[in-house]
């Protein structure tokens, strides 16, 4: 059985070689990615979103409900919030 100094030793030379690995697999990457963007012509600019636009990560729609005392609105979706929770959900509908 191997010693712990031995097992820390493997490890060592184990993160060295996963790490080489990664510098190939990373590099033949980026030459495939070369080869594809050269082949149609595209540029950095082709790739990057267009100006002003951003992307968003969540969908809001309009309210549906809006309780008269806050002001505070829920879209209907998801959990109902504590205004509305156990009550009628039609005598909060906005109009």
């Amino acid at each position: 059985m191997a010693s712990y100094a031995e097992l820390q030793a493997q490890i060592q030379t184990l993160r060295q070689q996963a790490e080489a690995a990664r510098t190939r697999e990373i590099a033949a990457a980026k030459d495939r990615i070369h080869a594809l963007m050269n082949a149609h012509g595209l540029t950095l600019a082709d790739l990057a979103p267009p100006a002003g636009k951003r992307a968003t990560s969540t969908v809001r729609s309009d309210a549906k409900y809006r309780d008269p005392d806050s002001g505070r609105t829920w879209n209907g979706k998801g959990r109902p919030p504590a205004w509305i929770a156990g009550k009628d959900p039609q005598g909060y509908r906005s109009k």
